[in-house]
């Protein structure tokens, strides 16, 4: 949207008016208005956007401003990465670099209880083996932080002959055999398996997906 049509906007939605923002910056009582029906001036001064962007509560980027740096913000940069993990009959993992980088609040990154932000990624699921629990073109965030040397029951991504898969894992507590599950009944389990046979990456702590 352009400066002058959000500020235009602002104004509107919060009843506003012209004179009275023009007086909170210290200017002459027509400043705002000929800044938004004749473009003058033609851009706002840093100051003057910085006291209508605080005063509207709204980022300066909204109002010609740079756009906010993610570590001003505080978030925490996630990759996702250019792979799939099989929720089927297994495929290529990919190529495993970043594709984008998706913005948390480590507060609630927290609360899913990842260990290590620096060790979170993003990946797609591949496949119907996980259904109803996650489906085809599901993102999952997953924790390589959290992985065989924590083994418990939960959902963990697995590298098998060099391609990566979305399983459920159940660890017997007795015997501290691991069965390797799908949730789809009707795929295949691998029941009692050696914990040091499979390949954890990490733990899925968290998952999204499209609304269509």
């Amino acid at each position: 949207m352009d400066v002058r049509d959000a500020l235009q906007r602002l104004i509107e939605e919060r009843r506003e008016d012209y004179s009275s923002l023009s007086r909170l910056l210290g200017r002459n009582a027509a400043y705002v208005q000929q800044f938004i029906k004749r473009g003058i001036p033609k851009k706002l001064a840093e100051d003057d956007r910085r006291l209508l962007a605080r005063y509207f509560n709204v980022s300066e980027e909204v109002l010609g401003g740079p756009p906010a740096r993610l570590e001003d913000s505080g978030l925490i940069a996630v990759p996702r990465l250019e792979v799939r993990a099989s929720a089927g009959p297994g495929a290529l993992s990919g190529s495993e670099r970043p594709a984008a980088h998706l913005a948390f609040d480590p507060k609630w990154l927290r609360s899913l209880g990842a260990r290590d932000t620096d060790r979170l990624s993003i990946i797609r699921v591949e496949g119907d083996s996980m259904v109803p629990t996650l489906a085809d073109g599901d993102e999952i965030l997953v924790d390589a932080s959290d992985g065989a040397d924590r083994l418990r029951d939960g959902i963990y991504v697995l590298r098998v002959d060099e391609a990566l898969m979305v399983k459920r894992l159940a660890l017997n507590p007795a015997t501290r055999f691991v069965s390797v599950k799908s949730d789809n009944k009707d795929y295949p389990s691998w029941p009692e398996c050696r914990a040091d046979s499979i390949d954890v990456i990490g733990r899925v702590v968290w998952a999204g997906r499209r609304i269509v």
